[in-house]
């Protein structure tokens, strides 16, 4: 009978000792898989990170593309441009142009002042209007131009007046302006004075 107890408790033991083992198996196990997981996530997390510092540098590129697009437009943009051809003429140069006015078209200055002849100047000779008639109508001095646009039916050039002023002349004579009129005006022709009378068609594009 006591050994039969004896048997019976050593199974016991052995049971309690084989069932400790199994308990501390799957506990190291356990413990084992959870370390192995937040091992799993920590590698996982620097592809995470580049992937965040990668989409970090596209506005980056994204901005130079635009810059780069931009600066081609601009430069496309400046080729299509016709380069200017204007140029201002030498100082001491007088532009006339073919102006319209309440008698038509006139020869004037560029600056819009009409221009006269006197019936007392002979072709090709030098002006007769001086001192005090000079002083209500002023000679036309400087070198004379056509303006870009005006293509003139008669040819300019240049007389030694008094006191050796060079005033330009039309087909041979003096040319003149009236002293306080305003631009466009032409209230000095009749009598002695005319004015140039010119066409429209002598304008290029008129």
């Amino acid at each position: 009978m006591r050994k039969s107890g004896w048997t019976v408790a050593t199974g016991l033991g052995s049971l309690l000792l084989l069932l400790t083992a199994c308990g501390g198996s799957s506990s190291s196990t356990s413990t084992t898989g959870a370390a192995s997981g937040a091992a799993t996530q920590s590698t996982a997390s620097p592809s995470s990170s580049s992937g965040a510092a990668a989409s970090s540098t596209s506005p980056t590129s994204s901005a130079s593309a635009r810059a780069t697009h931009s600066t081609s437009a601009a430069e496309k943009s400046a080729e299509a441009r016709p380069s200017s051809t204007f140029s201002f003429p030498p100082i001491g140069t007088t532009v006339l142009i073919i102006q319209h006015s309440n008698l038509g078209w006139v020869m004037a200055k560029a600056s819009g002042f009409v221009v006269y002849t006197y019936a007392k100047d002979s072709k090709g000779g030098p002006p007769t209007c001086t001192g005090s008639c000079a002083s209500v109508w002023a000679p036309v001095t400087g070198v004379p131009k056509a303006g870009p646009a005006d293509n003139f039916p008669g040819t300019f050039g240049v007389v030694t007046g008094a006191g050796g002023v060079k005033q330009i002349t039309y087909n041979g004579y003096p040319l003149y302006t009236l002293v306080g009129a305003p631009a466009l005006s032409t209230k000095g022709n009749g009598g002695m004075w005319h004015v140039i009378i010119l066409s429209g068609s002598d304008i290029t594009g008129g």
